[in-house]
């Protein structure tokens, strides 16, 4: 506070010291694309007056320069950061008509990324399945931690979240690997039958993954394809007394309306591997009676 001791009852002149207190950017990293924020603020710098913004790389090359006025004791604009800017980039504050500056801390510029050819291992995924997935980067050095993000694809757009895990970058590529394994009730998949009462076809599960990095994502349109799930039945018939009905022959009617046709071994047992998971029937032609 300052301390005024001069008479009350004559016209004194007093100078107040302009400053600028502040001068940030309202965020510590972006990249290269993005339009960036920042605010300066003044102390007894009247309105209207000239404000200058230089933008500079750590090295002080130029970047961008921009003015305005000041209002209220503060300003404020922003920038998008252009190809040119390289890693971290300050600003500098110059009221030029009072002499004044003052330059900003930094912001960390991350580089333009290119995130190509990604894609599954392996078209179809079985229980247990190691399944490998791998994409080209470029803009990223090496050991730079991104994050893998698995969904499962649905038809109207709302893609289900599976899970994510974090991969480092080495060579200019992400190789990884996924451990699948299907947690819901394959009961609960819509049939065709059921999907054809709203117009659509029986889809099975379908999984694609995406690249996050920063607010930056890559893969949204299922650029990776889309690993389909292929599911197992195991079949079993026994008589009244418990005793298996060797080489019986079966039919399994399936989700997608599709049918399969097999028979059972010498133990009444068959395992029809690489069907489409959802509800089923078992139906043994020859044992209807029975049954």
């Amino acid at each position: 506070m300052a301390e005024y001791k001069k008479k009350t009852d004559k016209i004194h002149t007093i100078t107040l010291d302009s400053k600028i207190t502040a001068a940030n950017w309202r965020q510590k990293i972006a990249t290269v694309g993005d339009t960036v924020s920042f605010f300066v603020q003044t102390h007894f710098v009247g309105n209207g007056s000239e404000i200058e913004i230089k933008v500079e790389d750590k090295k002080g090359k130029k970047v961008e320069k921009l003015k305005g006025l000041v209002f209220g004791d503060q300003f404020a604009g922003s920038i998008v950061i252009p190809e040119k800017a390289k890693e971290d980039i300050y600003f500098t504050a110059n009221l030029p008509k009072h002499g004044l500056e003052m330059k900003s801390g930094k912001m960390i510029v991350l580089p333009l990324i290119k995130v190509t050819n990604l894609k599954w291992g392996q078209k179809e995924a079985r229980r247990g399945d190691i399944v490998k997935l791998s994409a080209d980067i470029e803009g990223l050095p090496d050991e730079v931690e991104v994050m893998i993000i698995i969904y499962e694809y649905d038809q109207d757009g709302a893609h289900d979240f599976i899970t994510k895990f974090p991969c480092r970058v080495k060579n200019k590529k992400i190789e990884t690997e996924w451990e699948y394994e299907y947690h819901e009730d394959t009961d609960e998949i819509p049939t065709q039958e059921e999907k054809e009462k709203y117009g659509k076809n029986y889809n099975p599960p379908e999984y694609f993954f995406v690249i996050d990095f920063y607010r930056q994502r890559f893969g949204d349109k299922q650029e990776s394809g889309l690993l389909e799930f292929k599911d197992w039945i195991e079949i079993e018939l026994l008589d009244q007394f418990g005793e298996p009905v060797a080489e019986a022959e079966y039919v399994v009617l399936l989700a997608d309306g599709s049918e399969v046709e097999g028979k059972l071994d010498s133990k009444g047992f068959a395992r029809v591997e690489d069907v489409v998971p959802g509800p089923y029937w078992v139906q043994f032609p020859d044992h209807e009676a029975d049954l």
